[in-house]
């Protein structure tokens, strides 16, 4: 359940207000001049491992914590859900907070490497765009209770928001009628966005997440 969670926020975090209008340049990025439809693949692939291995050390480090904290459960349970809450009044411009802006600095994408190293400095500079459900990933993965579960947490967070870049890195020109749809549904998708932060938050505060974990085991 967990696993299905933090995918999910992944991808939500993909079409996010300050992530999709973005998509065009950070592809244009990959492609620079070239038309070679493999080499936009293989820099995409790296951006996106460059910013998964960010967002998994985070996620070692957030189960680890709570590895520490596995005696004090409820306590983290209930702190955690509230953070969460938090994110999705955010979300739902209940609590006015200008966080999840984006970037537009000017970079040089010309490899594998340079592109490896954009999706490090990416995750960093972008986190507070996509903070609101990294942070509720990161939540998820400190209430695992062991590193190893939050290391995978945050893997299948980052498979969520990098699948979809490498499929747009090669498709950019058929999906733009898919994110015009997108785009104009935004109202829509910040309060479901909203709203699905805030049922988890409840559910970790209250237990239930824990208990549907439970049965899904």
């Amino acid at each position: 359940m967990e696993y299905i969670l933090t995918f999910l926020e992944g991808i939500i975090s993909f079409i996010s207000p300050c992530m999709l209008p973005m998509l065009p340049v950070y592809i244009s990025y990959f492609a620079g001049t070239s038309e070679n439809t493999l080499k936009t693949f293989l820099r995409a692939l790296s951006f996106v491992t460059g910013f998964t291995l960010v967002f998994a050390v985070l996620g070692l480090f957030a189960g680890t914590v709570g590895t520490f904290l596995a005696r004090y459960t409820t306590f983290v349970n209930i702190v955690c859900g509230l953070i969460v809450v938090f994110f999705g009044l955010c979300y739902l411009d209940i609590i006015k907070l200008s966080l999840f802006k984006g970037i537009s600095k000017k970079v040089s994408v010309t490899g594998v490497v340079s592109a490896f190293v954009f999706g490090v400095v990416f995750s960093v500079s972008l986190t507070p765009c996509i903070g609101a459900f990294l942070g509720s990933a990161l939540m998820l993965a400190s209430v695992s209770g062991t590193a190893l579960k939050g290391l995978v947490m945050l893997l299948v967070y980052s498979m969520g928001l990098g699948i979809p870049f490498v499929i747009s890195a090669i498709l950019i020109n058929q999906l733009k009628a898919v994110f015009g749809f997108i785009k104009s549904h935004y109202g829509i998708i910040n309060k479901i966005s909203g709203i699905f932060l805030i049922v988890v938050g409840i559910a970790m505060m209250t237990g239930v997440l824990n208990k549907l974990m439970g049965l899904v085991r």
